[in-house]
């Protein structure tokens, strides 16, 4: 990180007036439909999104117990093809990509030769030398620019297509039962982690089984041009099954209800995916790739340092930033995310802590309390077999 000299001395800030704040947001081509429909916009990441409708508690509890439907457009979508795709994947990623066959998507990490991650992401196999990677949107131009870096030497080629797609997320039990409705696919034919390419309301999409709440549930890619169209779609026909449009908080609160890590909060540069519980996505055995050393090594003494996930009993939320206590004070870690469950109705997170610590009772101090933390092994709530 770049540092200024003691006696450098800086112009003050320039005051960036709102209207030129907006216009430098990113935007997805639900921008309109989210105001139109109530969506309360924030920054998140660069992006103008929203992050609730009506309320992120309701959100929430409609995707635990019926549907909900997130735009998640501002991810980002890369084509990786050509004859050596396959061998880049596997130099790239941690997980095993020769797994893969036509339809069938893996989750897995990009790591950096110290072996903290660049991001997590999809690979989805559409054919012999056709992939398609969907990463995190906070890191587009990170990614893509690593990406490109490393393909060098590799006869594929890299190719952004973020700007090219809209992904709507349908999520909840009854999801798959609203999305037949507008489709002749039979979606009892895509399994969990798996896709087909198919119309939906007469819209071309790619139909992608995955999710990132824990419930069942469809991404849908589709031309940007068309996502509106297909969001509208989506909301006409979703009444009966009782749909709510959701928003970044609900999202947010679900997947750490599912326990899935957050880039930035479970994994980052700084935590490798050892560290973070994710080592059933690093396949040592598949060859070398990018930290694999690394990563062994961390494997074979354990680490350092390691996620855990807690509850605390109360309903007071525990703020990310927050320092873990032993029960002598000492501090061993700090919270990396934290929230509240709707379901369970107590205080949910997780923390970075010292790997010695985590056999002891932990602590928080929420403004001259002390809480216990129980630790967890998520999901903090039943979740549904896909």
């Amino acid at each position: 990180m770049t540092t200024v000299p003691p006696k450098v001395s800086l112009p003050a800030p320039r005051p960036v007036r709102l209207v030129e704040r907006m216009s430098a947001l990113k935007t997805t081509p639900l921008n309109a439909f989210h105001r139109q429909h109530g969506g309360r916009m924030v920054d998140f990441a660069g992006w103008d999104m929203p992050v609730q409708y009506k309320s992120i508690l309701d959100e929430h509890k409609a995707v635990r117990q019926r549907v909900g439907l997130f735009d998640v457009s501002h991810m980002g979508e890369a084509d990786v093809q050509g004859p050596e795709a396959l061998k880049f994947l596997q130099h790239l990623v941690t997980n095993d990509c020769s797994k893969l066959f036509p339809g069938r998507i893996l989750y897995t990490v990009m790591c950096y030769p110290h072996g903290g991650v660049v991001d997590d992401l999809l690979v989805y196999m559409r054919g012999e030398g056709d992939y398609l990677l969907c990463i995190n949107a906070g890191n587009i131009d990170k990614d893509i620019a690593w990406l490109q870096e490393q393909v060098k030497g590799f006869n594929c080629t890299v190719v952004d297509r973020s700007p090219e797609y809209a992904q709507l997320a349908i999520q909840g039990p009854r999801g798959a039962e609203l999305v037949q409705t507008l489709t002749k696919a039979n979606l009892a034919d895509i399994k969990y982690y798996h896709f087909a390419h198919g119309e939906v309301a007469g819209i071309k999409c790619l139909l992608s089984r995955t999710g990132y709440t824990g419930e069942d549930g469809f991404e849908l890619y589709c031309a940007a041009a068309d996502g509106v169209k297909l969001a509208e779609a989506i909301v006409a026909a979703g009444a009966p099954f009782g749909l709510e449009l959701a928003g970044l908080g609900a999202r947010d609160s679900l997947r750490l209800e599912a326990g899935f890590p957050l880039y930035g909060h479970e994994i980052t540069q700084d935590i490798n995916p050892i560290a973070a519980g994710l080592g059933w996505v690093v396949k040592l055995d598949k060859g070398p790739f990018i930290g694999s050393e690394v990563l062994k090594a961390e494997k074979d003494k354990g680490p350092a340092r390691k996620i855990v996930f807690f509850k605390t009993g109360d309903r007071r939320i525990v703020r990310a930033g927050s320092p873990v206590l032993n029960v002598a004070g000492t501090e061993v870690g700090i919270v990396v995310s934290g929230t509240l469950s709707p379901i369970i109705n107590e205080a949910i997170g997780s923390a970075l802590v010292d790997s010695a610590a985590a056999k002891d009772q932990l602590q928080v101090d929420i403004r001259g309390t002390k809480l216990n933390l129980s630790l967890v092994k998520p999901p903090f709530v039943p979740l549904k077999k896909n």
